[in-house]
């Protein structure tokens, strides 16, 4: 039995969650897209907030919309081109991750969007199920990796919109584009990948119990 309820042990996710926004905001790469991109924080963390305290959410759920928020703010203060992955990959694990998988643009941008449609399944989920309860588990599925297709694309017209008031070099460093024509298009992809990926292990897993 999953447990709905609010409950203090969601106070440590959530205090990890403020630690990290307080340790981000120590000299971020620049200031301004770093303030930008954690609007978008605030926004989810209130969401979460709201759906933990009306609806109730599993401890999983709650621990997984987290780990994205933390990932999305590492991107955040080093303006999502310039995480310094590789370099932490050289220093803990001994190789260059960029060099052993041959890529010439810095990555992690598409980890979030990935991790956008992997970890946020189960949240997205929950909200359906319970806005929905007559719905199969089947339709559930199709109609949650439809709303992260949805919102992905949403998100790419917000950072549209931003950076066509913003220089050119600014609009760079918010939107992380890297001289990528299909940025946005491959980020989408990601994202609905995630949510398939989350989605089908989680479908599986209920017809099997």
């Amino acid at each position: 039995m999953i447990d709905y309820k609010l409950s203090s042990k969601y106070i440590f996710p959530l205090l990890v969650l403020f630690t990290a926004i307080a340790i981000a905001s120590i000299n971020p790469l620049e200031m301004a897209p770093y303030l930008l991109h954690q609007i978008g924080t605030v926004f989810m963390l209130v969401v979460l907030l709201v759906c933990l305290y009306k609806l109730g959410l599993s401890f999983a759920s709650v621990c997984l919309y987290i780990g994205f928020l933390l990932i999305h703010i590492v991107g955040a203060h080093y303006l999502y081109s310039y995480v310094p992955y590789a370099e932490w990959t050289q220093s803990i694990f001994g190789f260059n991750l960029d060099q052993a998988m041959g890529w010439t643009r810095n990555m992690y941008d598409r980890l979030v969007h990935l991790a956008y449609g992997l970890f946020l399944y189960p949240f997205f989920y929950r909200i359906f199920q319970i806005w929905l309860p007559q719905l199969k588990a089947s339709t559930l599925f199709l109609l949650v990796v439809q709303f992260v297709m949805a919102t992905s694309l949403f998100y790419e017209w917000i950072e549209w919109l931003i950076a066509i008031g913003l220089s050119p070099e600014e609009a760079e460093n918010y939107n992380g584009q890297q001289g990528d024509i299909w940025d946005a298009h491959k980020d989408m992809l990601l994202a609905m990948l995630g949510a398939m990926i989350t989605g089908g292990l989680l479908y599986f897993n209920q017809k099997k119990s």
